[in-house]
């Protein structure tokens, strides 16, 4: 969740470092800071400061830090409150050494007790403090090499960027389960944790792999395991460009990306159908054999990920005929799950970092499950830890709050679907041909929801000062309820709870009166009737209802004060149509309420410590 960048060239390092922190803004951060190693120095100069970056521009416009080798970093508090000693970076009682580190030092109080005995001073209270004093305890001259050392010290996970002044001409930096990457230039090269960070300045670049090491300088790259053993690279080249990632002239990311789902969908389909709709799904690796193997189904996933797991759970068990459990990835790796080499096990997350699910990953792994995950990013961790991969192609997405991600891991779980369908014969061609022409037409059909924006707006703005809100779903529209909820709670701070329709008497009921609006997924489908019925048992309550129902539902408007209509569809395909305008709603309140719905207070883009 902290962003680590990193330069060393012919520039001052300093305009690199917060352009790069600035892109990275979207992981989530409480404060920031930078590091760099001037010409003439023999100390690292070190600024830091609580809050928003603008807080740290202004310190770096006043104290005019140079330096051509410089390391930045946003944090987001774990060990130690937001503050400014407790930002990055921290250096050592020296000041010769400064490092900056996204992840958790497990065993840092045994560690902090062993060097505060050793006379080392802590000034503040994180586990990252550790590290930089390990360092100075185990200086020998060489820096990759008291690295070296000092990862075989530690516990827990870690991405680290160290520069120091007895070696200037150097960036070190490593990893152990958490993302960092390299950027290439000409003499002059870079560090961050996320892509985006880098594309202003380059689209070569190597992925650092868990236990490796990398020594930058500004004419080289070199990579070794911990172990020391050299490792040959490849250079991936990034296909989109930073115009991807600004904002288009829309007044928000989340906003932009919301409108971007028609095309998320389209790209995440395409080459997925022959035109004989036989599926193409080659990089699973899977033998026809092994897929009539499985008898059980497994889904790990978090937050929005976990609502696309559930809606994959229905569409496979109804045309896979393949029995599926599903679990959040953090419960999972602490259960004794009964796992074996007739599971697959389908791990869903958009960055591809998540760490509670690479844990649950490894942990079917370990039990002899097949793994596949879903993810947005090529080269992420999970698609070396897994089995096979199967890539949305929602391309990058910078609000912290998913949306165009969501629907493009819908959409690709869908294919996986008709495919283990299509490979198992649980279903006639005609059938399938159906779907996947159901499937095509999905771009089409979000267009044709986005167009009611203004009138999703008008409403959602009668909402703006409610202190809660209950979301009700059946079938597939359960989990689209669970996501509207969450969606308005992450930018809108509203309290908001989805449920399972059927459940409203069994406790949520009791919540209801005129102040406590229900949103409900009312679409056409096999539990219509029985959607209605629970809209009648909220309506005797006083509620104010807000029904998502099918174009021509002149029905549905005798039971809801307001109503968003959506295109008709499968319905095991309706949840791209109804989360849209839900996902909208949840904009327009926040907004209207002043939030930064880019980034929500106490959250990142992407969760990559426990």
């Amino acid at each position: 969740m902290c962003g680590i960048v990193g330069y060393i060239g012919e520039k001052n390092s300093v305009n690199f470092l917060i352009d790069g922190l600035k892109r990275l803004e979207y992981r989530g951060y409480d404060s920031a800071g930078l590091a760099v190693l001037g010409d003439n120095e023999n100390n690292v100069e070190v600024i830091k400061k609580n809050g928003r970056l603008d807080e740290l521009e202004r310190a770096i416009q006043k104290e005019s830090p140079q330096g051509k080798t410089g390391i930045g970093h946003t944090r987001w508090a774990t060990h130690g409150k937001p503050s400014e000693a407790n930002a990055h970076p921290h250096i050592d009682c020296k000041r010769k050494i400064a490092l900056v580190h996204n992840g958790i030092i497990e065993n840092f109080f045994t560690l902090r007790e062993y060097l505060e005995k050793k006379g080392h001073i802590f000034t503040s209270q994180t586990d990252t403090e550790v590290l930089v004093h390990l360092i100075e305890e185990n200086f020998n001259g060489s820096l990759v090499e008291t690295v070296r050392k000092v990862t075989t010290l530690l516990g827990g996970s870690f991405a680290i960027a160290v520069i120091c002044s007895l070696d200037p001409d150097l960036i070190v930096a490593a990893r152990k389960d958490s993302p960092l990457v390299i950027g290439l230039g000409e003499g002059e090269n870079f560090i961050a944790s996320d892509i985006p960070a880098l594309l202003q300045h380059t689209k070569n670049i190597l992925i650092l792999e868990d236990n490796e090491i990398a020594e930058v300088s500004r004419n080289g790259i070199r990579i070794t395991t911990f172990d020391n053993k050299p490792i040959d690279r490849k250079v991936f080249e990034v296909k989109w460009d930073v115009e991807a990632a600004e904002k288009s002239g829309y007044e928000d990311f989340m906003l932009k990306e919301i409108y971007e789902q028609p095309t998320a969908i389209h790209n995440t389909i395409l080459g997925r159908f022959k035109e004989n709709n036989e599926i193409v799904l080659d990089e699973l690796a899977l033998s026809e054999k092994e897929i009539n193997n499985f008898d059980k189904v497994f889904i790990v996933a978090c937050g929005t990920s976990y609502h696309a797991g559930l809606v994959a759970r229905q569409t496979i068990e109804r045309w896979a005929r393949l029995s599926v459990e599903i679990d959040i990835a953090s419960e999972f790796r602490y259960r004794d799950t009964v796992i074996d080499n007739k599971t697959l096990v389908i791990a869903i997350t958009q960055s591809g970092e998540t760490s509670d699910t690479i844990a649950a990953v490894r942990e079917a792994k370990r039990r002899g499950g097949r793994v596949i995950a879903v993810t947005n990013v090529v080269g992420s961790s999970i698609t070396r830890e897994a089995d096979g991969v199967i890539y949305t192609h929602a391309g990058p997405e910078i609000g912290v709050a998913a949306t165009k991600t969501l629907v493009s891991q819908i959409v690709a779980l869908y294919i996986l679907a008709l495919w283990l369908t299509q490979t198992r014969e649980q279903a006639d061609s005609s059938i399938i041909r159906k779907i996947i022409e159901e499937i095509k037409s999905l771009p089409d059909k979000v267009k044709e929801v986005l167009l009611i924006a203004p009138h999703i707006k008008e409403c959602a703005e009668k909402f703006v000062n409610c202190a809660d809100f209950l979301f009700l779903g059946r079938g597939v529209g359960y989990p689209v309820a669970l996501e509207g909820a969450l969606k308005l709670k992450e930018i809108s701070y509203i309290h908001a709870e989805g449920y399972a329709a059927g459940e409203m008497k069994h406790g949520p009921i009791a919540l209801l009166d005129k102040d406590v609006p229900v949103v409900v997924v009312a679409n056409y489908s096999s539990v219509y009737d029985k959607i209605l019925s629970n809209i009648l048992e909220a309506k005797a309550r006083d509620a104010v209802i807000v029904a998502v129902a099918t174009d021509g539902d002149e029905n549905i408007k005798q039971f809801a004060d307001y109503v968003f209509y959506v295109p008709e569809t499968h319905e095991l395909l309706s949840p791209i149509v109804t989360i849209v305008p839900l996902q909208l709603f949840a904009y327009y309140i926040a907004k209207k309420r002043g939030c930064d719905v880019d980034q929500p207070r106490n959250l990142a883009k992407s969760v990559t410590v426990e």
